[in-house]
């Protein structure tokens, strides 16, 4: 399987939610970021838990780790070849609902108009 292009969702107004996240975040955290968006791109939908999992009508999560945070940055698929992440947030329990559907919202968006909704 061919490595997909993994892109980030620009917001209307023209916002990165993921760089705005990571760059509160720690060197540490950014790396291992980088590093969990390479195996992203690497294995596609083949990923699995502990490093992803599937959350609804599309929207997968990925799953990391650091120190007692857990990270998680929630995605979707565009056609055979794109990995679109939404954002990025930490977690104490289940992924709020409100994050699952932010991440839809994004995704109809997304589909619509994939050069304007691309970083």
């Amino acid at each position: 399987m061919p490595a997909l292009k993994l892109v980030l969702f620009r917001d209307d107004d023209g916002s990165v939610p993921v760089l705005d996240f990571l760059e509160a975040q720690q060197t540490k955290v950014r790396l291992k970021t980088i590093a969990r968006f390479e195996l992203l791109e690497k294995m596609g939908s083949k990923l699995r838990r502990p490093h992803a999992d599937y959350l609804d009508k599309g929207i997968y999560e990925l799953r990391y780790r650091v120190n007692t945070v857990q990270y998680r940055f929630l995605y979707f698929f565009s056609g055979k070849d794109l990995v679109v992440v939404s954002h990025g947030f930490t977690k104490l329990d289940k992924v709020p609902k409100r994050d699952i559907e932010l991440a839809k919202s994004r995704k109809k968006r997304f589909d619509t108009n994939p050069y304007r909704y691309s970083s």
